[in-house]
């Protein structure tokens, strides 16, 4: 009787221990759903950046450290009522949003600009403004273009935009810096490159040499230009040239719509110019670096606003994506 009642109490032990690791595991898999399902509902991230407090926090952290223990409670206390009146004020400070553009050769960055503008001209009020911190040496064209329209959708809706250069903003990059009602840069930063061009390797002969053949077909006339594996013709490169100078045509339009004054034959040649000589010549409008233009906004009482987007990418994506920034670099940097 013993023994049977030991056995019942081991078979239910036994079940009962089959149960709760049955149990626990549904619930780890239940967490881990639940954690899958919010983790892909904030995939697509927002954030709004209050510059302001960033200032404050440096100054304060500047002040307690140099000043008097009693002069520095006389800072914060002024600080307080500055915010309080800030906040009781009948009338809302006036707004500058701020965006960081840092251009590759596919202007991989356009994706998240697209929704930043789209969320500024949903929420845009009179008085606000934009600046964005623009560094771009330019790459393919349909991306940069596609970039400079985003930006002149703030132009069609009158809100004012200003371009600050701090490094670069050249080819694809001036074509997005155009766009601005005012252009600032760096005394060094590097503007310009109004040209296009197209470059290939072919290897043809190689090929040849090794009694390897080639075959492309084609349906269209100029389908196909210039190869890398065929063998090139005289006519094929004259069409390409066609290409490239409708192209420049668009380009330079482009640009005089939106900075008339500008000497296209002398600036549209493809050539690069710093700071100071770009201010000569009309491609920017004023030396300033974009940390000296958010200062002066900041001492003259505006709320500035940085705006950032990002999409969360799987660890093989982000890898992916380093390595095509990495290869994009290399290429950028043997173009010169």
């Amino acid at each position: 009787m013993t023994e049977l009642f030991l056995t019942l109490i081991f078979d239910y032990g036994l079940f009962l221990a089959k149960t709760l690791t049955v149990l626990a595991g549904l619930a780890v898999l239940l967490i881990l759903a639940l954690r899958l399902r919010s983790h892909n509902a904030s995939a697509e991230q927002l954030e709004i950046i209050d510059l302001n407090e960033r200032y404050r926090l440096l100054t304060q952290v500047i002040k307690e450290f140099s000043l008097p223990a009693k002069a520095y409670k006389t800072f914060i206390k002024a600080e307080r009522k500055r915010e309080k009146a800030r906040e009781k004020a009948a009338e809302p400070a006036s707004r500058l949003f701020v965006i960081e553009f840092n251009g590759d050769i596919r202007a991989s960055e356009v994706a998240a600009l697209r929704v930043l503008i789209t969320a500024l001209l949903l929420e845009a009020q009179s008085g606000d403004e934009v600046l964005v911190r623009l560094d771009n040496a330019g790459g393919m064209v349909s991306e940069h273009g596609l970039a400079a329209s985003q930006l002149a959708r703030l132009r069609a809706r009158g809100i004012p935009l200003t371009v600050a250069v701090d490094k670069v903003a050249a080819s694809g990059g001036y074509l997005m810096a155009c766009v601005a009602d005012r252009i600032i840069a760096a005394p060094f930063a590097i503007l310009g490159s109004i040209g296009v061009l197209a470059e290939l390797p072919n290897f043809h002969r190689l090929l040849d040499r090794y009694g390897v053949d080639f075959e492309l077909h084609t349906a269209g006339e100029y389908k196909r230009t210039l190869t890398v594996f065929g063998e090139n013709t005289d006519e094929g490169r004259r069409k390409l040239c066609e290409q490239l100078e409708e192209t420049h045509r668009l380009f330079k339009d482009f640009v005089a719509q939106y900075r008339p004054a500008l000497d296209l034959e002398r600036v549209a040649t493809g050539e690069y110019w710093h700071g100071q000589r770009a201010v000569e010549l009309g491609l920017v409008d004023a030396i300033q670096t974009s940390d000296d233009f958010l200062l002066a906004a900041s001492l003259a009482d505006k709320d500035l606003l940085k705006l950032k987007y990002s999409v969360h990418k799987k660890p093989i994506e982000r890898l992916l994506s380093s390595i095509q920034a990495a290869l994009d670099r290399a290429l950028a940097s043997w173009r010169g």
